[in-house]
């Protein structure tokens, strides 16, 4: 590239964007590099927001940039792209350069979440910190709104917004989620600006303060109307981005940390619906929030009540695989981060905490799950429990709750490790229990509401119910969670009773037992404010082991067992079918159910994986045993009146159906049969008999050819087969036998079939398809082999075998009930 001082930066940009279409990305990337080191940032300001557009594509998704989602390791270009946009690498020494510099990049108020947006439209200053001081106010009014960000927040606003922008697979690439470029680099800055040893790594660049700028105080002439006071922060001022002069330096690089996970959570889980938004109106949850800020921090300023209510918005949202899928990587890592508090500082009590010195790091890892994280990602759940397809794709939603409620996973203990099934957990996890109280009991009574209504008879989705039993059984958790429930349901005049006055310790004439009641009291508000906050004061609380639920867990067991039967039923029946395949079979001889055969099955259809089936519904019954110490005697009987309803017939019912004129329609009892396997329709093939599939028993050629004579001559005689068959005698009889299939009348009834297809399959039609088999070549050649031992030619065998067809005609129509011809024609 030429020397700085000889190229203007418009030149510079221009060169850029003509290099992005004929350069390869590595010829690309490294001269970027060298642009980003020899350039002043003066210059580099004016190409920053080209270059994230070109990396991770524009906002409104018309421009793809680099396709990170879809870049696999296997790709030529993935070493390329990881190690420019490492969290070391050239494009983040770019970000720190130009952040010294404290240059501004705006992005439109549409870009931003829906309740952000919803806010700013509505002059109220959103929650979130992240988006404090930013708004720039044009002169044509509110409709171009714009949100000016530094550096580092704008390079991680594209970084997040390009997992939710809507993109198409390029042509030929396709691959797993989580081995893409994005997901790794996900991945890499969490562990990067979230670690989980050690501090935060410096930036490259330091500002006139010692440190990179971070972003300045909230200007005193913009004003917002209904502007009200946030709670307080135990991380103090760096938690709202607002450092001072003289403060920490370690504070103020921790901004970069604190930046990083809140636009993970606004952009990939800030997204509710109008109904969401209207419960969280509460101000009975405010008042909570004051006590317990009363009860519990009585050395810090409050918010007074009525402080801080969200308004109602409507926003479309409907979150992909993809995107849950590194959502639960940010939990994952989030719960690693947490976890690894010092044990010395995660005993210490928050009184005791604001007398000592403790690094910010590790104030922010006591207080990132609950203050960050928790509220957004139980209604972003929520969403996602309600509108999610019933499929197994789901499994991605369901391990993320999984992953955020059972954190003692990811604490990093590995000795004595205990099986899953015997894993106690730790009393010191109760507190988490019962300030996620909802996360465990809310999202379990709707996945109850789902897995009722799902085909549990799949494998997959019958893994996913014994998953959830399998977690909920964990030795401790149910007592955690019954007494979280009690302590929600601590009447509030109880409470005000065991109020104590005043904080003395023993020593001043106070005692043990009023420190303890005041402990108890701090946690009934905590549980309170926790599920008002997330439900709205008009929440109706179902307890999780309550009456009402106890119902609906005995139900899922019903639906349990009856999908085990059916899954042993499927499982017996393919055994013998696969018994009874045999080298015959190949000639047509063995079993051959026409009907009942789908040689295009689900692999979850076979049998292995419906005995994989039967074991996952068997353990997910004992889980479900355990969780709400039911009876097993009780179920035993549950399970055998079950059983012998079924061995009475009543899984040979048809389905619930009401009828009409063009055939059975399915009621919505019928279909929830179908799903459930406790009924179904007897499948057979309902169209032209001539066209069926051609068969592995049968010769294509002979089919192909008898089906053309056949044909010609049905189109000839057609009306003589006719007129013939519709004789009231005995000849007419003769020929419906030959002619007709008077056996598909009763089989097709079984299923429903429009009246046009019926009369169709009713015409008087010659079929010499049945010739095509190679079970009736066979059975030929070994009856003309036969005549000729008896000496006789291939004419008089011929001449024999028709005779004998004859003679067995004269006899079947002889025996046959002359009703079943008044049905069939109607005489």
């Amino acid at each position: 590239m030429a020397n700085p001082t000889l190229q203007q930066p418009s030149f510079l940009l221009a060169n850029l964007k003509a290099d992005a279409t004929t350069k390869p990305l590595l010829q690309r990337c490294q001269d970027l590099v060298k642009i980003i080191d020899e350039y002043p940032a003066k210059e580099l300001h004016l190409i920053f927001p080209w270059l994230v557009e070109s990396v991770f594509g524009s906002l409104d998704g018309v421009i793809a940039g680099w396709n990170l989602r879809f870049l696999h390791s296997r790709s030529n270009e993935y070493n390329i792209v990881m190690d420019f946009l490492n969290p070391s690498g050239p494009m983040m020494k770019l970000v720190y350069k130009l952040q010294a510099e404290e240059y501004k990049y705006e992005i439109p108020i549409n870009y931003l979440p829906g309740p952000v947006k919803a806010c700013i439209q509505e002059g109220v200053l959103p929650d979130c910190p992240l988006f404090h001081n930013k708004l720039q106010f044009p002169l044509s009014g509110l409709l171009t709104l714009n949100i000016a960000f530094n550096p580092f927040e704008f390079f991680m606003f594209n970084f997040a917004y390009c997992l939710i922008t809507p993109k198409n697979y390029p042509p030929g690439q396709y691959g797993s989620s989580t081995d893409s470029a994005y997901f790794v680099l996900v991945d890499t800055y969490l562990k990067y600006f979230l670690p989980t040893e050690g501090s935060v790594p410096p930036s490259p660049f330091s500002d006139s303060r010692g440190s990179v700028s971070a972003p300045s105080p909230r200007s005193s002439s913009v004003s917002f109307a209904s502007y009200g006071i946030h709670s307080p922060s135990l991380l103090k001022h760096h938690i709202f981005h607002q450092p001072s002069v003289n403060a920490d330096p370690a504070a103020q690089e921790i901004w970069r940390s604190e930046t990083l996970l809140q636009m993970f959570v606004e952009i990939w889980l800030h997204h509710y619906s109008l109904e969401m938004y209207q419960k969280l109106q509460s101000p009975q949850l405010a008042l909570l929030q004051y006590r317990l800020s009363m009860s519990s921090m009585p050395c810090q300023p409050h918010a007074p009540p009525g402080s801080g209510t969200l308004h109602t918005y409507q926003e479309p949202f409907s979150p992909t695989e993809e995107h849950v899928l590194v959502v639960r990587l940010l939990v994952k890592h989030l719960h690693a981060f947490s976890n690894s508090l010092k044990p010395e500082q995660l005993s210490s009590s928050p009184s005791a905490h604001s007398h000592t010195h403790t690094s910010p790091l590790e104030e922010f890892k006591r207080v990132v799950v609950q203050r960050f994280v928790q509220q957004k990602l139980y209604l972003f759940l929520q969403h996602c429990f309600g509108h999610w397809p019933l499929d197994a794709s789901f499994r991605a939603v369901l391990e993320t709750w999984l992953s955020y409620i059972q954190p003692w996973r990811y604490t990093g203990e590995k000795a004595n490790p205990q099986p899953d099934q015997n894993r106690t957990v730790p009393e010191k996890w109760e507190s988490f229990v019962h300030e996620n109280l909802l996360m465990y009991t809310k999202l379990f009574q709707v996945f109850l509401n789902r897995a009722v209504r799902t085909d549990l008879v799949n494998a997959k989705n019958a893994l996913m119910v014994f998953r959830v039993a399998k977690v909920f059984a964990q030795p401790n958790l149910a007592e955690m969670i019954q007494k979280g429930e009690q302590l929600f349901l601590e009447p509030e005049h109880v409470l005000h009773h065991r109020q104590p006055r005043g904080y003395l310790t023993p020593g001043q004439g106070g005692s043990y037992l009023s420190s303890r009641q005041r402990v108890v009291t701090d946690m009934v508000f905590k549980v309170k404010s926790h599920v008002y906050g997330l439900e709205g004061q008009d929440c109706q609380y179902k307890q999780m082991f309550g009456t009402e639920l106890r119902g609906a867990v005995m139900k899922l067991i019903q639906i349990i067992a009856q999908a085990r039967q059916t899954a042993k039923r499927i499982s017996d029946h393919s055994s013998e079918v696969a018994a009874n395949k045999s080298f015959l079979s190949w000639f047509g001889l063995g079993a051959s159910d026409l009907n009942n055969s789908f040689p295009g099955a689900e692999p979850e259809e076979t049998g292995e994986y419906l005995k994989k089936t039967h074991e996952f519904l068997d353990r997910a019954l004992e889980n479900l045993c355990q969780i709400f110490k039911l009876n097993q005697g009780q179920l035993n009987q549950l399970i055998s009146n079950l059983g012998s309803l079924e061995d009475d017939g009543n899984s040979k019912q048809l389905p619930d159906c009401v009828q009409s004129e063009n055939g059975l329609i399915l009621t919505d009892l019928g279909r929830r049969q179908i799903i459930n396997g406790l009924r179904r329709f007897d499948i057979h093939y309902q169209g032209d008999p001539e066209l069926q599939p051609i068969r592995s028993y049968e010769n294509a050629l002979l089919v192909r050819l008898f089906y053309r004579i056949s044909s010609l001559i049905n189109e000839r005689f057609g009306r003589h087969m006719n007129a013939l068959c519709s004789r009231p005698d005995f000849l007419g009889r003769l020929s419906r036998h030959y002619l007709t299939n008077l056996d598909s009348t009763t089989k097709l009834k079984h299923s429903p079939m429009s009246r046009r297809m019926l009369e169709r399959s009713q015409r008087p039609r010659l079929s010499l398809r049945p010739l095509a088999s190679y079970r009736t070549i066979l059975l030929l050649l070994l009856f003309y082999v036969f005549g000729s031992l008896l000496s006789l030619g291939p004419i008089s065998s011929t001449v024999l075998l028709l005779a004998g067809g004859f003679l067995y005609g004269l006899l079947m129509t002889h025996n046959r009930p002359v009703w079943r011809d008044v049905i069939h024609f109607g005489f």
